[in-house]
């Protein structure tokens, strides 16, 4: 298959907005230079790509009408159950729920075949070409080259919507059918098919597992199917298909259908999703009333353009821009809306209840809590407050707060909207917080073990097999970001008044010292006596033996809170220096394969989060001047930098890796989102004007911005002078403008000195 470059859009432009250089194929692609990928993947996979989806949707959307060109019904060729693989030739379907990440097993698989077709999990796919193939935020089309048709989708909150322009035939056919699980599936009348699938509800499920999917004309034949396993050796080509029958339960139920289609006529299909078919058919009828697909599109081109208008850009490269949107657009993929305030929708304890409020799904803490969700302080406080309150909902009903994967961050949202002045009931969501961290049954595991010796032992696993051991419990990672959720529970109880409290936690945010061997220079893990764990290479990852997804090299620099206190361990700043210099220049070399572990520069590792901070830490150490040169050099580097232009490191995780492109293109970054601080890169755009959801404007204006003149050479703050390489909250909250006059070489004295590095937790103890 050929590849086909990356469209750049020249935006904005005369009758042009933001949202036009937007592309939502950004980050389904894989980098293609060995250089940068390192070694995964491990033999018979796929080289992870963002795995972001380009399907239709709206921000924070639930609701998502995708293409399907990867069949996780027979194969798991990555991470997570994303849809789509930008370099896959064919395509096997659409689908029409399943939320903007990981959509990949929603349910019911679309599929327009004319002429004959084969019962899934053999779906009949059709090449198609990528010249043809057009994304835009709220809007997908495709040409299906085998069938001669093409596909349209776009969304709104609940419903999706697919357009198929069918050539001149009697059997146009649609195939409906759920997943391997299976359920029960109905053709009703001439018009309609409904079902409902048979896997368990997931938590927080906004779709609901009943589907109703209606037709914009009457089909002329139908019938039903479903893959049959007759015995244990059953194969692909066993199926149970009927003519005329209208009702169908088992594994791969599903439908078809049948036009008989003039050239150009178009056949559309509504789908919607409930806990019930009523629900689905009462938001098919609430949302979407006509089934008008060119209103639907430009309703939810507009949601879009409304939220990228509050980011204006000049200057850089029409790449650089339709990058940016790009990752603007992936950078809103969670977390999800559940329910509008006065919607229903069904609790963390399966109980239907009218929404109170705009009611969110789980963030992802591990991931977008490390940057994502300080993008919508800035750009949504009001929505941000709603998220709290829905996480605070979710706590009262399960007993504890959410934690998401690894670590306890939700505390790190929390502490970081206070700091950035949104209201909320800090005291009901700290009970929760605490208890968290204090309940040995709680979600932090190993919390005894953690609280009585400051750190977190490791089992050497039987023959100490070549990593990346996914055993384990990740003790030293743990303890690390125990340590960081720690300092940030401190500052919220310390702001409630409770002095013991904040005394406690801030004693064991220092527990990251505990892990820290000046033998080696690194973290590294201890067994359950104390000991060093050995033989240990701090360049082997590890799923969970000691590190979390990472090497010892990335996990070191995993102490947000007190990078200077990280300083003092690695012997000061001229040691601190040598070994970040060190990070990204040592080369990468491991014999485990990690997965996630591409987008390397040295043993830096931009495709997973655990080091994602990292160019940003030589502001405390007194050299800004190389965070501004590698941040450029990830921008440019590790995003597009593939044949497609459209390739990503590792995995978005649902709007992370994306958000750290928006927030490092305008030129600043929050090492520690619970602090209201940010560390400043260097800009690639001329000038960014930030409308802030408080209504103010924060702008940034780089002079003599360009390819070459990458460092920062002085700075202005509303006027004045301003030598710190970081600003708080606080100076931009009222608006501001911050002015960077750039230039080719580096200013080493510009953010230098002592007293202008950032805030650390051990500087406030001095």
């Amino acid at each position: 298959m050929d590849v086909v470059h990356a469209q750049v859009v020249d935006a904005p432009q005369r009758g042009m907005h933001a949202v036009d250089a937007a592309d939502p194929r950004v980050g389904t692609a894989p980098l293609d230079r060995q250089a940068l990928i390192g070694n995964a993947p491990p033999p018979g996979e796929l080289l992870y790509s963002g795995l972001t989806s380009p399907g239709a949707r709206l921000p924070h959307s639930a609701t998502e009408a995708a293409p399907v060109n990867v069949n996780l019904d027979l194969s798991y060729p990555m991470g997570v159950g994303t849809p789509y693989y930008y370099t896959n030739p064919t395509m096997i379907g659409f689908t029409g729920g399943g939320g903007s990440t990981y959509g990949g097993n929603a349910e019911p698989m679309v599929m327009p075949v004319v002429g004959d077709w084969t019962v899934p999990p053999a779906y009949t796919p059709s090449y198609y070409d990528k010249a043809h193939e057009k994304a835009s935020p709220g809007y997908y089309s495709v040409n299906l080259d085998t069938f001669h048709t093409r596909v349209e989708l776009t969304a709104t909150q609940r419903t999706s919507l697919m357009r198929f322009t069918f050539p001149a035939s009697h059997r146009s056919n649609v195939i409906v059918n759920l997943r391997r699980q299976g359920g029960h599936v109905e053709v009703v009348g001439d018009r309609t098919i409904r079902g409902v699938a048979a896997d368990k509800p997931r938590e927080n499920d906004t779709d609901g597992p009943w589907f109703v999917a209606e037709f914009s004309r009457p089909f002329v034949a139908f019938g039903t199917f479903r893959a049959s396993r007759g015995s244990e050796d059953w194969g692909l080509g066993d199926k149970d298909v009927q003519a005329e029958r209208r009702i169908v339960s088992g594994s791969y139920a599903g439908a078809y259908v049948t036009f008989d289609t003039k050239a150009g006529e178009q056949v559309l299909v509504r789908i919607a999703h409930g806990h019930s078919a009523e629900e689905a058919e009462q938001r098919l009828r609430a949302e979407d009333p006509d089934g008008d697909f060119e209103r639907v599109h430009n309703q939810a081109r507009a949601s879009w353009t409304r939220l990228f208008d509050r980011v204006e850009v000049t200057g850089g490269t029409p790449k650089q821009r339709m990058l940016f949107y790009s990752t603007l657009f992936q950078s809103f993929a969670s977390p999800r809306l559940v329910a509008r305030k006065g919607e229903r929708f069904t609790d963390s304890n399966g109980q239907v209840r009218v929404a109170e409020h705009d009611r969110y799904g789980p963030v992802p803490f591990w991931d977008t809590g490390r940057n994502q969700i300080v993008l919508l302080m800035l750009l949504e406080p009001q929505v941000v407050q709603d998220i709290m309150r829905s996480e605070l909902d979710m706590a009262r009903e399960r007993g504890y707060m959410n934690t998401s994967f690894h670590g306890d961050h939700a505390v790190l949202l929390y502490d970081g909207a206070w700091q950035r002045g949104i209201p909320f009931d800090y005291a009901g969501a700290y009970t929760y917080l605490r208890k968290n961290a204090t309940d040995p049954k709680g979600p932090r595991h190993y919390l005894d073990e953690y609280a009585k010796n400051g750190w977190i032992a490791d089992i050497v696993p039987p023959g100490n097999p070549s990593p990346p051991y996914a055993g384990g419990k990740a003790g030293v990672a743990t303890t690390l970001e125990y340590a960081w959720d720690d300092h940030a529970l401190a500052d919220v109880a310390r702001r409630l008044g409770k002095a013991d409290d904040a005394r406690m936690f801030l004693r064991r945010a220092a527990s990251y010292r505990n892990v820290f061997d000046p033998s080696t220079g690194f973290m590294r893990g201890k067994t359950a006596d104390g000991q060093w764990i050995a033989p240990f290479d701090p360049g082997e990852p590890y799923y969970n033996f000691m590190m979390k997804e990472a090497s010892g090299w990335s996990t070191l620099w995993l102490v947000p809170h007190d990078v200077q206190g990280l300083i003092d361990l690695l012997g000061g700043r001229a040691a601190f220096n040598a070994k970040l210099d060190a990070f990204f220049s040592t080369p990468y070399q491991p014999k485990g394969i990690c997965r996630d572990c591409t987008g390397m520069i040295g043993q830096y590792v931009q495709g997973n989060q655990p080091d994602q901070q990292a160019a940003y830490l030589y502001a405390w150490s007194g050299q800004p001047w190389k965070t501004q040169a590698l941040t450029r050099r990830i921008l440019a580097e590790l995003y597009g930098s593939d044949a497609s232009g459209y390739g990503f490191p590792g995995m978005d995780d649902q709007g992370s890796t994306s958000s750290w492109y928006v927030l490092s293109a305008m030129g600043f970054y929050p090492v520690d989102p619970s602090s209201p601080d940010y560390i400043l890169g260097s800009p690639i755009f001329d000038r960014v004007r930030l409308h802030m959801g408080n209504g103010k404007v924060f702008e940034i204006i780089a002079r003599n911005n360009s390819a070459r003149n990458v460092y920062i050479q002085s700075a202005m703050l509303n006027g004045k002078r301003w030598t710190k390489p970081w600003f708080s909250h606080a100076d931009i909250a009222n608006g501001a403008t911050l002015v960077l006059t750039m230039g080719p070489e580096p200013n080493k004295a510009w953010g230098a000195d002592p007293h202008d590095a950032p805030p650390s937790m051990s500087v406030h103890q001095q």
